[in-house]
């Protein structure tokens, strides 16, 4: 069985998706989506897609097509998730699935109703770093004591990933806090009890904070301190520091080093080195296999409680 995939969205990580099902036997990239037309037949002619389309409810109505990826902008992903559920199409969506708690609970519920596979774009999860870090815990020969995460970008105007304008602004709670928050809670395996944020200005035209702090307690101590920031000119990207009781491990997307900055090997740890591509594997072969997926919007429902609840913190 092939499964018939249709890419929303044909931006910076679009094009990241696509790369990804390119390399998946098991996919087929069946259609791709844009909101302008020449955009879309230019990346449909270049992956080998059967059309394009600008219209989503009429690339929903194929009957050929199994499910969606949705790279679109943040304030589309809820409606265009409980649609594609509607209309009978698997989904995974970019994070984060909804703005607000309650989004991202009826997203939960009408995936509940349809039975259908519903996934969150939480790639901390799927990342070979991430994941032999997760091994070890599962094995009882690493237990984390602290993580300290940096999130850092250079973003004082609105830009994508490859340079690009945005047509919608990103956010560092909503987007960026979130993968942290996730992957705090998948790698300990316990329930966030005590969150606390602070935020910097809000930019005068992007009308976000630039810099955000983040603290956060599990049930039984384990701590992450959490730095974000669009203001930083230097290094950019995520970077995460394990301190556990046997070992400190530093991850820096798909690659992981000890605390003293030695390499270790993760090529064995899963088919492939790129996160985007693995976590694309897991939506094909939760379709396939009629099964829950990892990071499936049930699972990632407590990351969005605490993110509701730090919001609350800096509106007040």
């Amino acid at each position: 069985m092939t499964v018939n995939i249709a890419v929303v969205g044909l931006g910076a990580f679009g094009q990241k998706h696509l790369d990804a099902l390119a390399l998946i036997p098991d996919a087929t990239i069946q259609y791709v989506a844009h909101s302008r037309m020449g955009v879309a037949e230019e990346v449909a002619a270049k992956y080998g897609a059967k059309a394009a389309f600008t219209d989503y409810a009429e690339l929903l109505a194929q009957p050929d097509l199994d499910g969606v990826i949705l790279a679109t902008p943040t304030q589309m992903h809820h409606a265009q998730t409980l649609e594609a559920l509607r209309a009978g199409k698997h989904v995974m969506v970019e994070i984060p699935m909804a703005d607000s708690l309650a989004g991202v609970k009826e997203i939960v519920d009408v995936q509940e109703e349809t039975g259908l596979i519903a996934m969150a774009g939480h790639t901390r999860r799927f990342n070979p770093s991430h994941q032999y870090v997760h091994n070890r815990i599962t094995a009882g020969e690493f237990a984390i004591q602290q993580m300290d995460v940096q999130t850092y970008f250079f973003r004082r105007t609105n830009m994508n990933a490859l340079g690009a304008p945005r047509s919608w602004t990103d956010h560092l709670l909503w987007h960026h806090a979130a993968h942290t928050v996730d992957l705090f809670q998948y790698q300990t395996g316990e329930r966030i009890v005590t969150a606390n944020a602070i935020q910097g200005p809000k930019h005068p035209e992007l009308g976000i904070a630039m810099d955000m702090s983040v603290q956060l307690r599990t049930e039984t101590g384990k701590i992450c301190t959490l730095s974000l920031s669009f203001n930083n000119n230097g290094p950019l990207g995520t970077f995460f520091r394990y301190i556990g009781d046997t070992e400190t491990y530093i991850a820096r997307y798909d690659d992981l080093f000890t605390g003293r900055e030695e390499p270790i090997d993760v090529s064995t740890v899963a088919v492939s080195m790129n996160g985007i591509e693995l976590q694309d594997r897991e939506f094909v072969a939760a379709i396939k296999e009629k099964r829950e997926p990892n990071s499936s919007v049930r699972q990632v429902l407590p990351c969005y409680i605490v993110l509701d609840a730090l919001q609350q913190q800096l509106d007040y």
